[in-house]
């Protein structure tokens, strides 16, 4: 029998699977990002919500919508006190976080319980990300994000830049910001204030495995040259930056008021902007971000998973999260919100063929880093990002040489690796 996305009782009861036999009210609290709960995304969840729902009488599922410390905390709290989620999503880069925590249902008798059809709609690496040691999975993978970099163009316009030339590399996207900010405008929010805008460069120079930590061998991946290289980037960019943070909304009413050229983020970011053009008339478009050398680009990747709570509703919370993240749904998913998941079936699919948004997310993932690897082994050290992200600073404000600060941060790194 092939797999028919939920669409027949009859049928899914003679997989043995997701026939819950739900004959009395069971309640399931399911915690998204805040931008699933607001919008379009959660219309569409709630049309998830409902049909899984009439498909068993008596079941009440509240979607409730976090911000990312808010879903992280909530979670890790609520798996020793009883009181968190029964279904969730965040970051594969905080899953042995909540691993280590006892916030997931190790899920891997559910999943091989299910229709082949169904298991082949994901990509096996990103089911072995879930699962980090034979029998043990701790997630589904549900979607996903490539950063890529947004840019005005009325601004472009007005510094004499033609939008319609790509940018080659590093060098000539400072000579743009340069442009832009002789005409008195900022160019771009400080890159080195989060660890994701910092990655975001350094990624534009580094490889894949030159990021992350290598947990068997206790050190960064950090290569110290090309974190060099990166902190040279940002000092000589430094007067163009806007002082900002990428993730500040201020950051994005400058961008939305033709006060900053470019923003490099992901396309959470996309509806804001899209609403803006829609009422105001922003010019904008979506490029990938350059790298230090042309044919290099930058970027972050990351995918997002669903996982389930090791509650007295587990097994309801997996046949709701299997069906959320099943083909049908993620079809509807990306082809309503042009968003990247990780259903791979789905992505294929002709229905979300040509979707811009999609499409240069899609693009981005190829070439960018991932964001916190690797996934569900190890919690990273507690002052893993601070050390990183301060001795960049030092470098910023003049006080060591990119080469010094980078050898000596990359030395810190070790240090707290080491003493884990």
């Amino acid at each position: 029998m092939g797999w028919i996305g939920f669409g027949s009782v009859a049928a899914l009861a003679l997989t043995g699977v997701l026939a819950s036999g739900v004959t009395q009210a069971q309640q399931l609290d399911y915690w998204v990002y805040s931008d699933f709960a607001q919008g379009e995304a959660l219309k569409l969840q709630q049309t998830f919500i409902g049909e899984f729902t009439a498909k068993h009488p008596g079941v009440k599922i509240t979607i409730s919508g976090r911000g990312d410390d808010d879903l992280l905390t909530g979670q890790i709290a609520g798996a020793s006190s009883g009181t968190g989620p029964d279904v969730f999503m965040n970051s594969t880069s905080l899953g042995a976080i909540l691993a280590k925590a006892g916030a997931l249902k190790n899920i891997y008798e559910d999943w091989m319980a299910m229709p082949e059809e169904f298991r082949a709609q994901f990509s096996p690496d990103l089911i072995k990300m879930c699962t980090p040691q034979p029998g043990v999975m701790y997630c589904l993978p549900y979607t996903g994000y490539g950063s890529f970099m947004y840019r005005n163009l009325t601004l472009l316009e007005e510094a004499g830049i033609d939008p319609k030339q790509p940018i080659k590399d590093w060098s000539d996207w400072k000579t743009q910001m340069e442009k832009v900010a002789a005409t008195g405008k900022k160019a771009i929010p400080d890159m080195s204030q989060t660890w994701l805008s910092l990655a975001n460069i350094y990624s534009g120079t580094a490889q894949p495995e030159e990021w992350g930590i290598d947990f068997d061998n206790k050190k960064t991946r950090i290569n110290p040259g090309k974190l060099a290289e990166t902190a040279q980037m940002l000092l000589d960019i430094k007067s163009y930056t806007s002082g900002t943070s990428e993730d500040d909304q201020v950051t994005k009413d400058l961008f939305s008021t033709n006060q900053l050229a470019f923003v490099v983020s992901g396309p959470w970011v996309n509806p804001i902007f899209e609403q803006v053009a829609k009422e105001r008339g922003l010019k904008y478009d979506r490029v990938l971000v350059p790298g230090a050398k042309e044919g290099q680009y930058g970027g972050v990747k990351g995918f997002e998973f669903i996982a389930v709570a090791p509650k007295a509703n587990a097994k309801l919370a997996w046949e709701f999260a299997a069906y959320v993240a099943e083909k049908k749904q993620m079809i509807r998913w990306a082809s309503a919100l042009g968003r990247f998941n990780s259903n791979e079936a789905a992505l294929a699919d002709p229905q979300v063929a040509g979707h811009p948004l999609l499409a240069i997310t899609n693009e981005a993932s190829k070439h960018a880093i991932f964001n916190r690897p690797p996934f569900f082994v190890k919690p990273y050290p507690t002052d893993y990002w601070s050390v990183l992200l301060d001795g960049v600073a030092d470098i910023v404000e003049g006080d060591e040489t990119p080469q010094d600060g980078a050898k000596r941060i990359v030395g810190e790194l070790n240090e707290l690796i080491e003493a884990e």
